[in-house]
Parts: structure tokens; C-alpha cells; sequence
């Protein structure tokens, strides 16, 4: 399991490895949620499709969680950890430099193209009032410019949902046969510092997940057989 030391600092928090699949066994959820400081029903997840939806979680909501279709969870409930899963995705958590909110976040190039990362801070100060430059982030192991490999209709949909042609070509390396390789790093971090984050506080892990598949879970190298890793985060308690 991996840790942003400057995140850790504030939240709590985990990017898991490849030693964990992440699907359908009990003992390996148990078992993440205890390194969280939480019981397995409160580590909070969401039923991810690759849009930029967000879902809250008060400490007043209905029990049992019911997972919502979303990309982004917030929460400012000491009592629970919130995660994302990815397997070359981008997983992006936050926290406010003082601990009072946190937000994990799934982002793959569609969930980029649609500013998954701007709707949840977007979230944390309409919801809580967190300032953008208060905010910590910490961006895990995913899918690099190395090994991301896209067509055209990939970067024509970043154009359509409005992201300005100059930002695409330090987006977007020209390959042959038409192609492209996707820098989803940079392209998190140009989103991240326009939201309003510190480029001081936005930590990126650079790991690529293709090029260490024998270290984390990359769908790129290992296909419908890949694990999943997870990102997860809560408040500090003490």
C-alpha cells in the first residue's frame, strides 16, 4: 500500500497495490477497511461511470450505503472513509489542510474530459465551504504517457466538452496511424491548479500502472482479468 506523505499528514488515507484484487472477496475489503480505522460498512464506495457526478455522504444519511452512480464521493463524516477503484484510471484524493473534508475521485480520460476532479472541489466548497487553495491532492499510480495510446475521436471528445485546442496539444502527443498518447498527469494537474489548488500542494505519484503491471492492476496489460486497485480517504481524528 502506498501513502502521499504530504497528504498523509492531514487524512488518512491508502493507494493499494497489486498483493490486493479488490473484487469479490470479503476478507481483502475487511481487511482495507481496518487499515482505515473504519468498519467495513463505512468505507463509503460509489458505482463508477465515467462521468463527473458527485455523491455526498453526511453523517446524517440514510443507512446502509447504497453506492450511487457517480465518480466523485465527498464527505465531512469523521466516521467513515470514502475510495474509488481504478485499474489504469486516475485515482485523485483530497483534503483540506486542516482535515474538515475529503474527497476521493475517479477519473479515466472520459471522467477527464467531463472535469471529474473540478466537480468534487466544486463539491467540497459549495457543500462545506472548503477554499480551493486549502486543498491538498494527492494523484496515484495510473496509466502514464508512456503506455496511454488513443485515437482521434478520444481527443475530439475532450474539444467537444470545451477544452481549448492549446491545452489539447500538451494533452495529446501525435503518434502514427492517427494516434495519440494521453498525458492524463499533466492534464490532471493543468485541471487541478485551474480549479484552484496550490501547484505546490498536487502531488502526482507518476507511477504508471501499465509499465509496473507486476506491481499494481493495469486493464491495458492484463485485460477483463485485471484487479483493482483503490484509493481511499477519510478525516484525521486525532
Amino acid at each position: 500500500m502506498l501513502q502521499c506523505a504530504p497528504l498523509a499528514a492531514i487524512a488518512p488515507h491508502v493507494f493499494t497495490s497489486r498483493a490486493l484484487t479488490l473484487r469479490d472477496r470479503a476478507d481483502e475489503w475487511t481487511a482495507v477497511a481496518r487499515s482505515m480505522g473504519v468498519p467495513v460498512e463505512d468505507l463509503l464506495l460509489v458505482k463508477q461511470v465515467h462521468g463527473a457526478a458527485v455523491a455526498t455522504a453526511l453523517p446524517g444519511r440514510a443507512r446502509p450505503w447504497t453506492r450511487p452512480d457517480a465518480d466523485v464521493i465527498v464527505t465531512d463524516d469523521p466516521a467513515v472513509a470514502v475510495g474509488v477503484r481504478v485499474a489504469d484510471c486516475v485515482p485523485i484524493l483530497l483534503a483540506e489542510d486542516t482535515g474538515t473534508a475529503v474527497a476521493a475521485i475517479h477519473a479515466g480520460w472520459r471522467g477527464m474530459a467531463k472535469r471529474a476532479a473540478i466537480a468534487g472541489i466544486n463539491a467540497l466548497q459549495k457543500d462545506f465551504g472548503i477554499r480551493p487553495e486549502r486543498l491538498v491532492a494527492a494523484v496515484g499510480p495510473s496509466i502514464g504517457p508512456c503506455c496511454y495510446e488513443v485515437g482521434q475521436t478520444t481527443r475530439d471528445a475532450f474539444h467537444a466538452a470545451g477544452h481549448h485546442d492549446a491545452m489539447l496539444d500538451q494533452w495529446f502527443e501525435p503518434r502514427s496511424g492517427g494516434k495519440y498518447h494521453l498525458d492524463l498527469w499533466r492534464a490532471i494537474r493543468d485541471q487541478l491548479e485551474g480549479a484552484g489548488i496550490l501547484p505546490a500542494n498536487i502531488h502526482v505519484a507518476e507511477l504508471c500502472t501499465k509499465t509496473h503491471a507486476a506491481a499494481f492492476h493495469s486493464y491495458r496489460a492484463d485485460g477483463e482479468r485485471a484487479g483493482r486497485l483503490l484509493g481511499a480517504i477519510r478525516i484525521r481524528t486525532s
